[in-house]
């Protein structure tokens, strides 16, 4: 089978304007970061993307930096933090200013949204958001009446990730990989987004078993130490000073980018 392994570079160079960027891994464990700084680097070079939809079960640091770089107009998450090390300050920082859009998630809606794409139809019912306010802050959700028991549910539309990046510990070329026994909704994603971009820890000339199989995969980058500061264990812990020198130094834009500068990310 022909190998699907390209630059990083040209994986950035497949984020378009306006589209639905899905990032996989789990708050502070296998996110996509090396993608990330990069897709930075592409957009002060070229000025795109933009106006970004950026999708997560669980946002991070990765979708933080995303955020304060101006990238991303929409957030469709059921948690955007740094568990201990505190609030994600840029997605905090304009979030309060009313400056992104927020779709109201959580972890139901997004599990049902992603298996109604997968099932192939155009929602998902549930009981899941019954009796509280949350139809109220999206109308999109409507209520079905379940036709044989007569019993109202919530049915949740289905969500169409465009491109879906997925940090893996091991891929081969032709996209087969492991990611550990952490997976989040990255299965879920690999089988919906219309594109799957792996980075990975390590490519290896084959796999015998694997959690993301090809035909789902559409590219494979190599990216050693790919989700750092971030963990990828077993590879590499969390790091925590690291994490915390963030959370300590960002407050707005301007702080933001001096932090940028101090680390030469970008």
């Amino acid at each position: 089978m022909k190998s699907k392994k390209i630059s990083m570079e040209e994986a950035v160079s497949m984020i378009s304007p306006g589209c639905t960027l899905a990032l996989g891994g789990v708050t502070l464990y296998r996110r996509p970061m090396a993608f990330v700084r990069a897709l930075m680097r592409h957009r002060r070079s070229s000025g795109n993307p933009k106006d970004l939809t950026l999708l997560a079960f669980t946002a991070g640091l990765e979708s933080d930096l995303l955020v304060g770089e101006g990238m991303v107009s929409r957030v469709r998450t059921c948690y955007f933090g740094l568990e201990s090390f505190g609030l994600a300050p840029m997605f905090t920082y304009y979030a309060n200013r009313g400056e992104i859009e927020i779709v109201e998630e959580s972890e139901a809606s997004l599990a049902l949204g992603l298996r109604a794409n997968l099932a192939g139809i155009g929602f998902m019912p549930g009981r899941a958001w019954l009796g509280t306010d949350l139809p109220k802050l999206r109308p999109d959700v409507r209520t079905v009446v379940d036709p044989y028991t007569g019993e109202e549910l919530m049915a949740f539309p289905a969500i169409h990730p465009d491109v879906a990046v997925i940090h893996a510990l091991q891929a081969d070329p032709e996209g087969n990989a492991i990611i550990g026994d952490n997976k989040g909704v990255d299965e879920e994603l690999c089988l919906a987004a219309h594109r799957v971009i792996l980075t990975t820890e390590e490519i290896v000339p084959e796999l015998t078993k694997a959690d993301l199989v090809a035909p789902f995969v559409d590219s494979v980058v190599l990216a050693r130490g790919g989700a750092a500061p971030t963990s990828c264990h077993p590879s590499y812990p969390l790091d925590g000073e690291a994490l915390l020198a963030y959370t300590e130094k960002v407050t707005d834009p301007a702080s933001f980018q001096e932090y940028l500068q101090s680390i030469h990310t970008l």
